[in-house]
């Protein structure tokens, strides 16, 4: 148990509901000085509504009950009158003084805590810093109304900040826009961002999902770092229980909207009580073995999973180069990209964006192509396609170059070669239903298919689709259903090779798992061919049978799933490896 003058914020039976529909219910919990309180659960769940609304940033329509006591600090101790300020030694606080509760603040009440007292790392970067201002000036935006330094003292506090979240160069990053900063750039700006006004406490909402597990370890030790330095408390949300364990002394574990489980981050990693929890920490790819299924949480709710049985490992497929025809072959393959042109269109400066790169892909097999972000995985897979054009290199096809090929005869080999994007919401039109972007690429490509709808309705089932989700449109599913969306999409013509670009890095675990297990289930029925891009080995070695390692344009490092798990040849392989979240 906490003493009281070690709590900082006391939630109790915090209710949130829309037009009548609850989505968080009853939920109570403590957040000690300078801890971390990790909130997991899947989307949906309930983790970053409960947390806006400590913020006042829910909609107007929106219904909140309950209460959310903030204590007073030292340093906000000043804003109290004489009277009631604290004893500095005893660090207690009057009873009509001490406590605020954020839940039914006026909106000029929530501008004093807003930033002062509770700061936000949003999960996007991206869409949360304004993409035509630059870093310095959204930063020090902050601060209007709540310093009386000049901007000369402003912009020097920004910088210093920018060099303590670890941001290269944080002169010329203040002068940056956010389109010319990486993903881990920005969103080390937004942890500045959050830090600008020294609060008590900083809500991370999700601020590692889809990064790189090494930029995503730089962050979680950035976080850590700044806590220590400033005492800071964290309520870290996420869907991965692998990266709480990196961060959380207390762990609180969410499943529509109701709280199924918390307590000790040791406890709940290691002796979880609930079903789901279990199935949250199962059904991440595990690091020392290759179940032939990953379990989901379905599993563990249903009371299907058997706890004690047997694990049969995959086996890594026997692929005879020798012998075998590689259905795609690679050789040399540069891609190039133009970053500046004279006045009469000459290049001034250029950019190799995949560099001499050759490796086949044979029928059956699943290759593995993971690097960091920036390396040139994603411009490789649209190259392989003709996407994209290359500067040089060759790609082939069963031994027929791709690039010799007019536009009409690469046209009619598209049916065979297909991909799904890192991105199911933007990747699907909006106006479009279900049924009509599963069925669209049959009538673009002229498909001779009996009974269409009937095939689609099929392959909607063999998803895990229902079928009267036909006539619905994708902002009605969520985001594993989407990607299942793109999924159907890309299989509807049957192709020999699917490109599967990042197509499970955004998804909660449980999510991906059920992914996981779909491509491996259709790929085991209908002998499908993946190039499957990724940034995390975990996933990759999991579901390939050998893995390409990609740095900086070129492949640095090839071999079998498992030997390059086991026995990494280069460096850059072993810190790739040494970044996977684990539970220890």
């Amino acid at each position: 148990m906490m003493d009281n003058n070690d709590i900082l914020l006391q939630v109790r039976d915090l209710s949130i509901a829309f037009g009548g529909r609850t989505v968080v219910e009853n939920v109570s919990y403590t957040l000690g000085r300078g801890r971390t309180l990790g909130i997991v659960g899947e989307s949906g769940s309930g983790k970053s509504v409960s947390s806006l609304a400590l913020m006042g940033l829910l909609p107007k329509q929106a219904s909140v009950t309950g209460t959310a006591f903030l204590s007073q600090s030292e340093l906000n101790a000043a804003d109290c009158s004489d009277s009631c300020r604290p004893n500095r030694l005893r660090a207690t606080f009057r009873s009509d003084c001490d406590k605020i509760n954020l839940i039914g603040l006026s909106e000029e009440q929530m501008r004093s805590i807003r930033g002062k007292r509770i700061s936000m790392v949003f999960q996007e970067p991206m869409t949360s810093l304004n993409p035509v201002q630059r870093c310095g000036k959204q930063v020090m935006e902050m601060m209007r109304g709540l310093t009386t330094d000049h901007k000369g003292e402003q912009r020097e506090r920004v910088i210093e900040l920018f060099s303590e979240v670890l941001l290269p160069r944080p002169e010329k990053i203040f002068d940056s826009y956010p389109h010319e900063l990486s993903g881990g750039q920005k969103q080390r700006v937004m942890i500045a961002m959050a830090l600008i006004n020294n609060p008590d406490i900083i809500i991370a909402d999700e601020p590692t999902t889809a990064l790189d597990v090494t930029v995503q370890k730089t962050i979680l030790d950035l976080l850590k770092q700044l806590q220590q330095k400033h005492g800071i408390s964290i309520i870290f949300i996420t869907h991965d229980l692998g990266v709480i364990a990196q961060v959380a002394d207390d762990i609180m574990v969410m499943y529509r909207g109701k709280v199924v489980e918390q307590g000790p981050a040791d406890q709940i990693l290691h002796n979880p009580q609930q079903p789901y929890t279990k199935g949250l920490l199962a059904c991440r790819p595990p690091l020392d073995e290759r179940p032939r299924r990953l379990p989901t949480v379905e599993d563990y709710l249903n009371g299907t999973k058997d706890l004690n049985g047997t694990i049969d490992l995959k086996g890594t497929k026997d692929l005879n180069a020798a012998t075998t025809t590689p259905l795609i072959s690679v050789r040399d393959l540069d891609v190039t990209y133009t970053l500046k042109r004279s006045l009469f269109g000459r290049p001034l400066q250029t950019l190799k964006g995949v560099d001499g790169v050759s490796f086949d892909i044979h029928e059956g097999e699943t290759l593995g192509l993971v690097g960091e972000s920036g390396c040139g995985k994603t411009t490789l897979g649209r190259a392989l396609l003709r996407l994209i054009d290359h500067s040089d290199g060759s790609v082939s096809y069963r031994g027929t170059p791709l690039d010799k090929l007019s536009s009409s005869e690469m046209r009619a080999l598209r049916p065979k070669l297909q991909i799904i994007f890192q991105d199911p919401y933007s990747s699907l039109n909006p106006r479009l239903t279900i049924g009509e972007a599963i069925i669209e690429p049959l009538k673009v490509h002229r498909n001779t298919q009996k009974n269409p709808k009937d095939f689609v309705l099929t392959l909607m089932q063999q998803v895990g689709l229902q079928t009267d989700w036909y006539n619905r449109y994708p902002h009605e599913l969520s985001g594993g259903q989407r990607q299942r969306v793109c999924i159907a999409r890309a299989l509807v013509l049957q192709p020999e090779l699917v490109v599967c670009d990042e197509s499970v890095s955004a998804l909660d675990v449980s999510v991906q798992a059920q992914v996981i297990n779909l491509l491996n289930d259709l790929k085991e029925h209908y002998h499908y061919t993946y190039l499957f891009i990724t940034h995390d080995l975990a996933v990759a070695h999991y579901i390939s049978d050998r893995i390409l390692v990609m740095q900086r344009g070129r492949i640095v490092e090839s071999g079998t799933a498992d030997e390059l798990f086991s026995n990494p040849q280069t460096d850059y392989t072993r810190s790739l490896l040494d970044a996977i979240p684990r539970i220890k």
